[in-house]
């Protein structure tokens, strides 16, 4: 590790353990996963809430709480007992470019993977290969497996608004939501949940919004210009440098620091440059 990557990896693992704690994550939409203790209960808490993480904060939080409040106590016999009868139930949810349509063709899909693998986490570690280099190949195979479903199914192409919730990266997407999904699921600390114990940590990728872009490209961490799956591989390997078994440990504290919007938070990577190709 370089001199800089050194001096960059000191000042994340202060703002780790500063901010990486559970009294910190709400208004993060993480927080719904933690209405619940089934574990069923809190992957589909936790996909929904993900697919959903977009657009302002206080609008997200309104419209997980209105879709999980359709689901009942438990989310996951919603989804396992989903029935086109149910369609009426979701007629008018509406999340920016989210529709009641779109969020019914979801949890379809979500039903017949888990009827066939038993959990969310079964159904993506049929994809999941401990040789691929990151998770981006699986998270493939994840979207191929669902929104092909679709298509055999229903014999068309897929709707724009679920493929908008099930980002395909072969697109070039920096599929944040998804990763952000991921991060919540695979890595296990204060913050993060550590349900999937099926998926190394080592493989994620970071979940790249607009602050983790301006930070990373303030860092010297990465040359893309805009975000992209490429760019957020790019960052992740930079992160990778200096925390190899868990290269996206440092990104709810990066962006807890944004939320919070106390610029003292990174006091001390001003100045700052990484180069990427240390």
């Amino acid at each position: 590790m370089t001199m800089q990557n050194a001096q960059l990896k000191v000042l994340l693992e202060q703002l780790y353990q500063r901010l990486n704690h559970r009294r910190f994550i709400e208004p993060d939409p993480l927080q719904f996963v933690y209405r619940y203790s089934d574990r069923g209960d809190m992957e589909i808490a936790g996909f929904l809430a993900s697919q959903l993480a977009y657009g302002r904060v206080r609008q997200i939080e309104k419209s997980v709480n209105e879709l999980l409040g359709y689901m009942g106590r438990s989310p996951s016999d919603y989804v396992r007992n989903f029935r086109p009868a149910k369609r009426t139930e979701l007629n008018n949810f509406r999340h920016r470019f989210t529709g009641g349509e779109d969020i019914c063709a979801l949890l379809e899909l979500l039903r017949d993977a888990i009827g066939e693998s038993g959990s969310l986490e079964g159904f993506f570690a049929k994809g999941y290969s401990a040789d691929d280099k990151n998770i981006v190949p699986a998270l493939s195979r994840f979207c191929d497996g669902l929104l092909d479903r679709y298509v055999r199914k229903h014999g068309g192409p897929v709707p724009r608004g679920l493929g908008y919730l099930l980002c395909r990266p072969s697109g070039g997407s920096a599929c944040k939501r998804l990763n952000l999904f991921l991060r919540w699921m695979v890595r296990d600390d204060d913050v993060d949940t550590g349900l999937w114990r099926s998926i190394d940590k080592a493989k994620l990728i970071i979940p790249m919004d607009v602050h983790i872009s301006r930070i990373g490209r303030k860092l010297g961490l990465y040359g893309q210009k805009n975000i992209s799956l490429k760019a957020a591989v790019e960052l992740t390997e930079s992160f990778a440098k200096m925390e190899p078994a868990d290269p996206v440990k440092y990104d709810f504290a990066l962006c807890r620091s944004g939320m919070l919007g106390d610029s003292g938070d990174l006091e001390g990577l001003d100045g700052l440059q990484v180069s990427n190709n240390d």
